[in-house]
Protein backbone atom coordinates (compact mmCIF):
# COMPACT_ATOMS: atom_id res chain seq x y z
CA UNK A 1 0.00 0.00 0.00
CA UNK A 2 1.30 3.85 -0.24
CA UNK A 3 3.44 4.83 2.51
CA UNK A 4 1.30 7.21 4.55
CA UNK A 5 2.85 10.77 4.98
CA UNK A 6 2.57 12.20 8.34
CA UNK A 7 2.28 16.01 7.45
CA UNK A 8 2.28 16.68 11.47
CA UNK A 9 5.14 15.06 12.42
CA UNK A 10 6.92 16.62 9.56
CA UNK A 11 5.63 19.81 11.00
CA UNK A 12 6.58 19.41 14.38
CA UNK A 13 9.39 17.00 13.87
CA UNK A 14 12.60 18.29 15.37
CA UNK A 15 15.24 19.40 12.52
CA UNK A 16 17.53 16.28 11.94
CA UNK A 17 21.34 17.54 10.65
CA UNK A 18 24.39 17.30 12.17
CA UNK A 19 25.31 20.71 13.74
CA UNK A 20 27.15 22.24 16.85
CA UNK A 21 26.94 22.19 20.27
CA UNK A 22 28.65 24.63 23.71
CA UNK A 23 28.64 23.96 27.21
CA UNK A 24 27.50 25.99 30.19
CA UNK A 25 30.18 25.82 32.79
CA UNK A 26 28.33 24.85 35.82
CA UNK A 27 26.95 26.64 39.07
CA UNK A 28 27.79 25.69 42.55
CA UNK A 29 25.43 26.04 45.24
CA UNK A 30 21.59 24.71 45.26
CA UNK A 31 18.13 25.46 46.29
CA UNK A 32 17.86 26.78 49.99
CA UNK A 33 21.19 26.19 50.77
CA UNK A 34 21.43 22.80 49.13
CA UNK A 35 24.08 21.07 46.99
CA UNK A 36 21.61 19.20 45.12
CA UNK A 37 21.62 20.08 41.46
CA UNK A 38 19.54 18.93 38.49
CA UNK A 39 21.00 19.17 35.32
CA UNK A 40 19.43 20.00 31.59
CA UNK A 41 20.96 19.32 28.58
CA UNK A 42 20.14 21.25 25.41
CA UNK A 43 21.33 20.32 21.91
CA UNK A 44 20.57 23.01 19.61
CA UNK A 45 21.51 25.17 16.36
CA UNK A 46 21.67 28.80 16.71
CA UNK A 47 19.53 29.35 13.65
CA UNK A 48 16.89 26.43 13.74
CA UNK A 49 13.68 27.75 14.42
CA UNK A 50 12.62 24.70 16.82
CA UNK A 51 15.65 24.92 19.03
CA UNK A 52 15.07 28.93 19.34
CA UNK A 53 11.77 28.70 20.79
CA UNK A 54 12.85 25.81 23.05
CA UNK A 55 15.65 28.11 24.02
CA UNK A 56 13.74 31.02 24.53
CA UNK A 57 11.15 28.65 27.10
CA UNK A 58 13.74 26.89 28.75
CA UNK A 59 15.71 30.05 29.93
CA UNK A 60 12.97 31.69 32.38
CA UNK A 61 12.24 27.98 33.65
CA UNK A 62 16.20 28.05 34.62
CA UNK A 63 16.45 31.33 35.64
CA UNK A 64 13.93 30.83 38.47
CA UNK A 65 15.36 27.44 39.62
CA UNK A 66 18.75 29.31 39.64
CA UNK A 67 21.33 27.53 41.63
CA UNK A 68 19.21 24.29 41.53
CA UNK A 69 19.64 23.39 38.11
CA UNK A 70 22.71 22.96 35.90
CA UNK A 71 22.20 24.22 32.02
CA UNK A 72 24.98 22.88 29.55
CA UNK A 73 24.18 24.04 26.47
CA UNK A 74 25.18 22.49 23.63
CA UNK A 75 25.41 22.86 19.61
CA UNK A 76 25.23 20.43 16.90
CA UNK A 77 27.51 20.19 13.79
CA UNK A 78 30.25 18.51 12.26
CA UNK A 79 33.65 18.94 11.37
CA UNK A 80 36.99 19.75 13.37
CA UNK A 81 38.84 23.27 14.51
CA UNK A 82 39.65 23.27 11.31
CA UNK A 83 36.66 22.84 9.12
CA UNK A 84 33.21 23.56 10.75
CA UNK A 85 29.96 23.00 9.45
CA UNK A 86 26.52 23.42 10.05
CA UNK A 87 23.04 22.79 8.65
CA UNK A 88 21.96 26.33 7.73
CA UNK A 89 25.80 26.87 7.06
CA UNK A 90 28.48 29.75 7.41
CA UNK A 91 25.93 32.07 9.52
CA UNK A 92 25.38 29.45 11.40
CA UNK A 93 28.86 28.12 12.22
CA UNK A 94 29.97 32.00 12.74
CA UNK A 95 26.98 32.17 15.28
CA UNK A 96 27.57 29.19 16.87
CA UNK A 97 30.89 30.21 17.98
CA UNK A 98 29.84 33.57 19.19
CA UNK A 99 27.42 32.13 21.18
CA UNK A 100 29.74 29.54 22.86
CA UNK A 101 32.92 31.87 23.00
CA UNK A 102 29.47 34.19 25.17
CA UNK A 103 29.23 31.03 27.66
CA UNK A 104 32.81 30.82 28.21
CA UNK A 105 33.39 34.24 29.55
CA UNK A 106 29.93 34.53 31.71
CA UNK A 107 27.96 31.85 32.12
CA UNK A 108 25.40 33.79 33.42
CA UNK A 109 25.31 36.78 31.38
CA UNK A 110 24.78 34.71 28.69
CA UNK A 111 21.52 34.10 29.37
CA UNK A 112 20.57 37.67 28.75
CA UNK A 113 22.66 37.70 25.16
CA UNK A 114 21.31 34.48 24.08
CA UNK A 115 17.75 35.95 24.17
CA UNK A 116 18.98 38.94 22.62
CA UNK A 117 20.19 36.83 19.99
CA UNK A 118 17.31 35.01 19.70
CA UNK A 119 15.32 38.16 19.16
CA UNK A 120 16.02 38.02 15.52
CA UNK A 121 17.81 34.88 15.38
CA UNK A 122 17.22 34.87 11.11
CA UNK A 123 20.12 37.53 11.35
CA UNK A 124 22.61 35.43 13.06
CA UNK A 125 25.30 36.04 13.60
CA UNK A 126 24.69 39.83 12.55
CA UNK A 127 23.57 42.21 15.50
CA UNK A 128 25.71 40.35 18.11
CA UNK A 129 27.81 42.78 18.89
CA UNK A 130 24.38 44.85 20.37
CA UNK A 131 23.44 41.72 22.81
CA UNK A 132 27.16 41.43 23.77
CA UNK A 133 26.79 45.05 25.19
CA UNK A 134 23.40 44.25 26.69
CA UNK A 135 23.92 41.71 28.55
CA UNK A 136 26.97 43.40 29.46
CA UNK A 137 29.93 40.91 27.97
CA UNK A 138 33.55 42.13 26.63
CA UNK A 139 33.24 42.66 22.85
CA UNK A 140 36.98 42.57 22.67
CA UNK A 141 37.29 39.11 24.42
CA UNK A 142 34.40 37.91 22.23
CA UNK A 143 35.94 38.94 19.12
CA UNK A 144 39.53 37.40 20.23
CA UNK A 145 37.67 34.50 21.24
CA UNK A 146 35.67 34.63 17.93
CA UNK A 147 38.29 35.07 15.36
CA UNK A 148 40.84 33.10 17.25
CA UNK A 149 41.29 29.67 17.61
CA UNK A 150 39.46 29.37 21.28
CA UNK A 151 35.93 29.74 19.45
CA UNK A 152 37.10 26.81 17.14
CA UNK A 153 38.17 24.66 19.69
CA UNK A 154 35.22 25.29 21.85
CA UNK A 155 32.73 24.78 18.98
CA UNK A 156 34.68 21.57 17.58
CA UNK A 157 34.54 19.92 21.74
CA UNK A 158 30.85 20.77 21.55
CA UNK A 159 30.60 18.80 18.07
CA UNK A 160 31.83 16.04 19.38
CA UNK A 161 29.95 15.95 22.77
CA UNK A 162 26.55 15.87 20.53
CA UNK A 163 28.13 13.52 18.50
CA UNK A 164 29.09 11.29 21.67
CA UNK A 165 26.01 11.94 22.84
CA UNK A 166 24.01 10.44 20.23
CA UNK A 167 22.47 13.57 18.99
CA UNK A 168 21.03 14.45 16.12
CA UNK A 169 17.31 16.88 15.89
CA UNK A 170 17.85 20.30 17.25
CA UNK A 171 15.91 20.62 19.89
CA UNK A 172 16.99 17.64 22.03
CA UNK A 173 16.50 18.40 25.75
CA UNK A 174 17.80 15.71 28.27
CA UNK A 175 16.98 16.22 31.96
CA UNK A 176 19.27 14.21 34.71
CA UNK A 177 20.16 12.55 31.76
CA UNK A 178 16.70 11.25 30.04
CA UNK A 179 15.41 12.69 27.07
CA UNK A 180 12.90 15.02 28.03
CA UNK A 181 9.37 14.13 25.93
CA UNK A 182 7.01 16.44 27.76
CA UNK A 183 5.45 20.05 26.76
CA UNK A 184 7.48 23.13 25.54
CA UNK A 185 6.54 25.55 27.37
CA UNK A 186 7.80 27.68 30.24
CA UNK A 187 6.21 25.96 33.20
CA UNK A 188 6.46 22.42 31.31
CA UNK A 189 10.11 22.65 31.59
CA UNK A 190 10.18 24.10 35.02
CA UNK A 191 7.76 20.72 35.98
CA UNK A 192 10.17 18.71 34.23
CA UNK A 193 13.54 19.95 36.37
CA UNK A 194 11.56 20.06 39.42
CA UNK A 195 10.29 15.96 39.29
CA UNK A 196 14.04 15.26 39.06
CA UNK A 197 15.01 17.23 42.60
CA UNK A 198 14.64 15.42 45.81
CA UNK A 199 14.16 18.53 48.16
CA UNK A 200 11.67 20.65 46.27
CA UNK A 201 12.57 24.69 45.55
CA UNK A 202 9.47 26.86 46.58
CA UNK A 203 8.94 27.40 43.04
CA UNK A 204 8.00 24.09 42.24
CA UNK A 205 5.05 23.82 44.61
CA UNK A 206 3.27 26.78 42.99
CA UNK A 207 3.18 25.07 39.25
CA UNK A 208 -0.30 24.35 37.76
CA UNK A 209 -1.10 21.63 36.63
CA UNK A 210 -1.45 21.61 32.51
CA UNK A 211 -5.21 21.24 31.21
CA UNK A 212 -6.41 17.52 30.32
CA UNK A 213 -7.00 17.37 26.51
CA UNK A 214 -8.74 13.89 24.58
CA UNK A 215 -7.96 12.53 22.07
CA UNK A 216 -8.60 9.22 20.43
CA UNK A 217 -5.79 8.18 17.79
CA UNK A 218 -7.36 5.31 14.99
CA UNK A 219 -4.56 3.03 13.19
CA UNK A 220 -4.88 -0.02 11.21
CA UNK A 221 -2.33 -2.80 12.14
CA UNK A 222 -2.58 -3.88 8.65
CA UNK A 223 -0.93 -0.74 7.47
CA UNK A 224 2.63 -1.34 7.50
CA UNK A 225 3.61 2.78 8.23
CA UNK A 226 0.49 3.64 10.49
CA UNK A 227 2.35 3.68 13.54
CA UNK A 228 1.15 6.37 15.85
CA UNK A 229 3.71 6.13 19.04
CA UNK A 230 5.50 9.11 17.20
CA UNK A 231 2.78 10.70 16.25
CA UNK A 232 1.68 10.57 20.18
CA UNK A 233 5.24 12.11 21.48
CA UNK A 234 4.81 15.33 19.73
CA UNK A 235 1.39 15.64 20.24
CA UNK A 236 2.72 16.10 23.87
CA UNK A 237 5.01 18.40 23.41
CA UNK A 238 2.11 20.67 22.33
CA UNK A 239 -0.39 19.47 24.92
CA UNK A 240 1.42 18.49 28.19
CA UNK A 241 -2.27 17.32 29.53
CA UNK A 242 -2.53 15.27 26.59
CA UNK A 243 -4.79 11.58 27.44
CA UNK A 244 -4.21 9.57 24.59
CA UNK A 245 -6.99 6.49 23.57
CA UNK A 246 -5.28 4.45 20.62
CA UNK A 247 -7.98 2.16 19.03
CA UNK A 248 -7.08 -0.37 15.89
CA UNK A 249 -9.52 -0.59 13.21
CA UNK A 250 -10.37 -4.40 14.76
CA UNK A 251 -12.32 -2.78 17.26
CA UNK A 252 -15.81 -2.11 16.42
CA UNK A 253 -15.34 0.49 18.77
CA UNK A 254 -12.70 2.73 15.82
CA UNK A 255 -15.19 1.65 13.10
CA UNK A 256 -18.05 3.61 15.19
CA UNK A 257 -15.75 6.60 15.69
CA UNK A 258 -14.36 6.09 11.85
CA UNK A 259 -18.14 6.83 10.70
CA UNK A 260 -19.19 9.36 13.37
CA UNK A 261 -16.00 11.28 12.13
CA UNK A 262 -16.92 10.85 8.31
CA UNK A 263 -13.07 9.79 7.91
CA UNK A 264 -11.52 8.48 4.18
CA UNK A 265 -8.20 7.18 5.28
CA UNK A 266 -5.98 6.42 8.18
CA UNK A 267 -4.09 7.09 10.88
CA UNK A 268 -6.73 10.00 12.67
CA UNK A 269 -6.03 12.27 15.42
CA UNK A 270 -9.51 13.24 17.24
CA UNK A 271 -9.81 15.92 19.41
CA UNK A 272 -13.18 16.25 21.65
CA UNK A 273 -13.92 19.60 22.98
CA UNK A 274 -11.47 19.44 25.68
CA UNK A 275 -8.92 20.52 23.51
CA UNK A 276 -10.83 23.97 23.61
CA UNK A 277 -9.41 23.90 27.69
CA UNK A 278 -5.83 24.47 25.87
CA UNK A 279 -6.26 27.59 24.49
CA UNK A 280 -2.29 27.55 23.73
CA UNK A 281 -2.01 24.46 22.46
CA UNK A 282 -5.51 24.64 20.48
CA UNK A 283 -4.04 28.30 18.70
CA UNK A 284 -1.11 26.73 17.73
CA UNK A 285 -2.80 23.63 15.84
CA UNK A 286 -5.69 25.61 14.72
CA UNK A 287 -4.95 25.94 11.21
CA UNK A 288 -3.73 21.78 11.09
CA UNK A 289 -7.85 21.02 12.87
CA UNK A 290 -10.87 20.84 10.55
CA UNK A 291 -14.44 19.57 11.42
CA UNK A 292 -15.12 15.88 11.79
CA UNK A 293 -18.28 15.19 12.81
CA UNK A 294 -18.27 15.80 16.64
CA UNK A 295 -14.29 15.87 16.77
CA UNK A 296 -11.65 18.16 15.34
CA UNK A 297 -9.70 16.37 13.28
CA UNK A 298 -5.94 16.82 12.65
CA UNK A 299 -4.45 17.00 8.78
CA UNK A 300 -2.15 13.90 8.98
CA UNK A 301 -1.76 13.24 5.26
CA UNK A 302 -2.78 9.72 5.91
CA UNK A 303 -3.84 7.54 2.79
CA UNK A 304 -4.51 4.16 4.29
CA UNK A 305 -7.95 3.38 3.35
CA UNK A 306 -8.95 0.45 6.02
CA UNK A 307 -11.95 -0.65 4.18
CA UNK A 308 -9.67 -1.31 0.62
CA UNK A 309 -7.84 -3.79 -0.59
CA UNK A 310 -4.26 -4.55 0.73
CA UNK A 311 -2.19 -4.91 -2.40
CA UNK A 312 0.61 -7.02 -0.53
CA UNK A 313 -0.78 -9.46 2.37
CA UNK A 314 -2.47 -12.33 0.50
CA UNK A 315 -5.43 -12.11 1.92
CA UNK A 316 -9.19 -10.64 -0.14
CA UNK A 317 -9.59 -7.78 2.23
CA UNK A 318 -12.67 -6.77 0.63
CA UNK A 319 -14.71 -10.08 0.17
CA UNK A 320 -14.75 -9.41 -3.77
CA UNK A 321 -13.56 -13.02 -4.40
CA UNK A 322 -10.30 -10.88 -5.73
CA UNK A 323 -7.17 -10.99 -3.96
CA UNK A 324 -4.05 -8.29 -3.77
CA UNK A 325 -2.78 -7.85 -7.05
CA UNK A 326 -6.17 -9.13 -8.51
CA UNK A 327 -7.87 -6.76 -7.60
CA UNK A 328 -8.71 -3.64 -9.78
CA UNK A 329 -7.83 -1.14 -6.95
CA UNK A 330 -4.38 -2.27 -6.82
CA UNK A 331 -2.80 -1.69 -10.49
CA UNK A 332 -1.14 1.05 -9.47
CA UNK A 333 0.13 -0.48 -6.25
CA UNK A 334 4.25 -0.59 -6.56
CA UNK A 335 3.81 -4.51 -5.80
CA UNK A 336 1.52 -5.20 -8.54
CA UNK A 337 3.81 -3.27 -11.20
CA UNK A 338 5.22 -5.06 -14.12
CA UNK A 339 8.93 -5.45 -13.63
CA UNK A 340 11.21 -3.41 -16.17
CA UNK A 341 14.46 -4.26 -16.24
CA UNK A 342 17.04 -1.35 -16.57
CA UNK A 343 14.94 1.28 -16.19
CA UNK A 344 15.29 4.25 -13.87
CA UNK A 345 12.51 6.60 -13.50
CA UNK A 346 12.87 9.94 -11.26
CA UNK A 347 9.71 11.71 -9.87
CA UNK A 348 11.01 15.66 -9.61
CA UNK A 349 9.50 19.54 -9.05
CA UNK A 350 11.07 21.45 -11.69
CA UNK A 351 12.46 23.85 -9.43
CA UNK A 352 13.25 21.95 -6.40
CA UNK A 353 16.83 22.52 -5.81
CA UNK A 354 17.42 18.37 -4.74
CA UNK A 355 15.35 17.68 -8.06
CA UNK A 356 17.70 20.22 -10.21
CA UNK A 357 20.53 18.04 -8.77
CA UNK A 358 19.26 14.82 -8.85
CA UNK A 359 18.80 15.81 -12.73
CA UNK A 360 21.86 16.77 -13.31
CA UNK A 361 24.08 14.28 -11.23
CA UNK A 362 22.67 11.58 -13.67
CA UNK A 363 25.31 12.95 -16.56
CA UNK A 364 27.44 10.94 -14.95
CA UNK A 365 25.11 7.45 -14.28
CA UNK A 366 23.77 8.14 -18.55
CA UNK A 367 27.67 8.20 -18.94
CA UNK A 368 28.63 5.68 -17.48
CA UNK A 369 25.32 3.26 -18.65
CA UNK A 370 24.98 4.52 -21.78
CA UNK A 371 21.84 2.94 -24.01
CA UNK A 372 21.84 -0.19 -21.12
CA UNK A 373 20.03 2.37 -18.93
CA UNK A 374 16.26 3.44 -20.19
CA UNK A 375 15.67 6.53 -18.11
CA UNK A 376 12.34 8.51 -17.45
CA UNK A 377 11.76 11.95 -15.96
CA UNK A 378 8.05 12.58 -13.94
CA UNK A 379 6.80 15.44 -12.20
CA UNK A 380 5.13 15.38 -9.03
CA UNK A 381 2.09 17.86 -8.97
CA UNK A 382 -1.88 18.15 -7.32
CA UNK A 383 -4.25 18.49 -9.90
CA UNK A 384 -7.31 20.00 -8.72
CA UNK A 385 -11.22 21.62 -10.13
CA UNK A 386 -9.09 25.21 -10.37
CA UNK A 387 -6.37 23.61 -12.46
CA UNK A 388 -2.64 21.63 -11.73
CA UNK A 389 -1.28 23.19 -8.64
CA UNK A 390 2.39 22.41 -7.28
CA UNK A 391 4.25 23.15 -4.58
CA UNK A 392 6.66 26.25 -6.15
CA UNK A 393 3.61 27.91 -7.47
CA UNK A 394 2.33 28.75 -10.95
CA UNK A 395 6.04 29.74 -12.39
CA UNK A 396 6.96 25.54 -11.54
CA UNK A 397 3.59 24.18 -13.11
CA UNK A 398 4.51 26.45 -16.58
CA UNK A 399 8.26 25.20 -16.39
CA UNK A 400 6.92 21.43 -15.38
CA UNK A 401 5.26 21.59 -18.36
CA UNK A 402 7.52 22.87 -20.71
CA UNK A 403 10.14 20.10 -19.40
CA UNK A 404 7.54 17.09 -20.11
CA UNK A 405 6.57 18.91 -23.58
CA UNK A 406 10.52 18.24 -24.16
CA UNK A 407 10.43 15.08 -23.07
CA UNK A 408 7.37 14.21 -25.44
CA UNK A 409 8.68 15.85 -28.64
CA UNK A 410 12.49 15.09 -27.97
CA UNK A 411 12.37 11.72 -27.07
CA UNK A 412 15.08 10.15 -29.51
CA UNK A 413 18.31 9.38 -27.29
CA UNK A 414 17.53 11.32 -24.37
CA UNK A 415 17.64 14.61 -26.38
CA UNK A 416 15.28 16.69 -24.07
CA UNK A 417 17.66 16.22 -21.57
CA UNK A 418 19.67 18.77 -23.40
CA UNK A 419 16.96 21.30 -22.38
CA UNK A 420 16.76 20.10 -18.93
CA UNK A 421 20.20 20.76 -18.22
CA UNK A 422 20.32 24.02 -19.64
CA UNK A 423 17.91 25.50 -17.60
CA UNK A 424 18.82 23.69 -14.80
CA UNK A 425 22.12 26.75 -14.78
CA UNK A 426 18.98 28.78 -14.21
CA UNK A 427 15.84 27.20 -13.72
CA UNK A 428 13.84 30.54 -12.07
CA UNK A 429 14.58 32.61 -15.20
CA UNK A 430 11.73 33.11 -17.35
CA UNK A 431 13.85 33.12 -20.41
CA UNK A 432 13.05 29.79 -21.37
CA UNK A 433 13.48 30.27 -24.97
CA UNK A 434 17.29 30.95 -24.04
CA UNK A 435 18.02 26.62 -24.04
CA UNK A 436 15.69 26.18 -27.66
CA UNK A 437 17.51 26.52 -30.94
CA UNK A 438 21.16 26.35 -31.92
CA UNK A 439 22.19 25.89 -28.40
CA UNK A 440 20.36 23.01 -27.62
CA UNK A 441 18.86 21.79 -30.51
CA UNK A 442 15.10 22.03 -28.80
CA UNK A 443 12.44 23.12 -31.36
CA UNK A 444 10.99 26.10 -29.04
CA UNK A 445 7.56 26.03 -31.43
CA UNK A 446 6.87 22.39 -30.61
CA UNK A 447 7.19 22.89 -26.91
CA UNK A 448 4.93 26.16 -27.15
CA UNK A 449 2.62 24.23 -29.06
CA UNK A 450 2.61 21.30 -26.70
CA UNK A 451 2.13 23.69 -23.82
CA UNK A 452 -0.63 25.58 -24.71
CA UNK A 453 -2.72 23.12 -26.03
CA UNK A 454 -4.05 19.80 -24.38
CA UNK A 455 -1.34 17.65 -24.81
CA UNK A 456 0.73 19.31 -21.91
CA UNK A 457 -1.47 19.30 -19.73
CA UNK A 458 -2.93 15.75 -19.87
CA UNK A 459 0.56 14.71 -19.92
CA UNK A 460 1.47 16.77 -16.61
CA UNK A 461 -1.85 15.60 -15.32
CA UNK A 462 -1.06 11.69 -15.96
CA UNK A 463 2.16 12.36 -13.62
CA UNK A 464 0.48 14.08 -10.81
CA UNK A 465 -2.02 11.16 -10.88
CA UNK A 466 0.93 8.19 -10.99
CA UNK A 467 2.80 10.05 -8.29
CA UNK A 468 -0.60 10.13 -6.55
CA UNK A 469 -1.25 6.78 -6.94
CA UNK A 470 2.19 5.66 -5.74
CA UNK A 471 1.89 8.39 -2.83
CA UNK A 472 5.15 10.03 -4.13
CA UNK A 473 5.56 13.32 -2.80
CA UNK A 474 8.97 13.76 -2.26
CA UNK A 475 11.36 15.77 -5.08
CA UNK A 476 13.36 13.62 -6.13
CA UNK A 477 12.13 10.25 -5.51
CA UNK A 478 13.98 7.79 -8.33
CA UNK A 479 12.22 4.33 -9.22
CA UNK A 480 14.33 1.31 -10.22
CA UNK A 481 13.17 -1.33 -12.40
CA UNK A 482 9.20 0.28 -12.31
CA UNK A 483 8.54 -1.63 -9.15
CA UNK A 484 11.15 -0.24 -5.71
CA UNK A 485 11.58 3.48 -4.85
CA UNK A 486 14.43 5.26 -3.03
CA UNK A 487 15.37 9.02 -2.59
CA UNK A 488 18.84 10.74 -2.88
CA UNK A 489 20.72 12.86 -4.72
CA UNK A 490 24.08 11.82 -5.25
CA UNK A 491 25.20 9.80 -8.68
CA UNK A 492 27.04 7.32 -6.93
CA UNK A 493 24.25 6.21 -4.32
CA UNK A 494 22.54 6.62 -7.65
CA UNK A 495 24.35 4.07 -9.17
CA UNK A 496 24.48 1.79 -6.49
CA UNK A 497 20.94 1.82 -6.07
CA UNK A 498 19.91 1.08 -9.90
CA UNK A 499 22.65 -1.68 -9.99
CA UNK A 500 21.07 -3.45 -6.71
CA UNK A 501 18.62 -4.79 -8.85
CA UNK A 502 20.48 -4.78 -12.57
CA UNK A 503 23.36 -5.70 -11.02
CA UNK A 504 24.70 -7.63 -14.61
CA UNK A 505 25.44 -4.06 -16.51
CA UNK A 506 28.49 -2.95 -17.41
CA UNK A 507 28.04 0.40 -15.93
CA UNK A 508 27.95 -0.92 -12.42
CA UNK A 509 31.64 -1.79 -12.98
CA UNK A 510 32.39 1.93 -13.94
CA UNK A 511 33.72 4.29 -10.86
CA UNK A 512 31.17 7.58 -10.52
CA UNK A 513 32.62 10.38 -7.98
CA UNK A 514 30.48 10.86 -5.18
CA UNK A 515 29.37 14.74 -4.90
CA UNK A 516 28.31 14.80 -1.55
CA UNK A 517 30.42 16.97 1.22
CA UNK A 518 31.88 14.27 3.47
CA UNK A 519 29.69 13.83 6.75
CA UNK A 520 26.58 14.97 4.55
CA UNK A 521 23.98 12.64 4.03
CA UNK A 522 23.84 11.80 0.62
CA UNK A 523 19.68 12.90 0.46
CA UNK A 524 17.59 15.66 0.74
CA UNK A 525 14.30 16.92 -1.06
CA UNK A 526 11.43 19.44 -1.46
CA UNK A 527 7.87 17.98 -0.16
CA UNK A 528 7.40 14.55 1.53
Amino acid sequence: MPRIKLVFLALVAMSVASLTSCEKKPTSAGPEGSTEKVTMQLYVMSKCPYGVQAVDAILPAVQKLGSAVELKLEFIGDGDASNLQSMHGPAEVEGNIIQICAAQQDPTKFYAMLKCMNENWQAIPEGWEACADKAGLDKAKLTACKTGEEGKKLLAESYARAKASGVQGSPTIRIAGSDYQGGRRGDDFLRGMCDKLKTKPEICTNIPPPPEVQVIVLTDARCKECAVDGLIAKLGTVFPGLKPKTLDWADPQAKKIYEEAQLKALPAALFDASIEKDKEGNEQMGRWLEPAGPYKSLRLGGKFDPKAEICDNKVDDTGDGKMDCDDETCKQALACRQEKKAQLDVFIMSQCPFGVQAVNNMKDVLGAFGKDMKFGVHFIATETPEGIQSMHGPAEVEEDLRQICAIQTHPKNNKWLDYFWCRNENIQSPEWQACTGEKTGIDKAKIEKCVTGEQGKKLLGADAAMAMALDIGASPTWMVNNRRVFNGVDPKEIQTQFCQDNPTLAGCKVEIKSTQPQNVPAEGGCGG
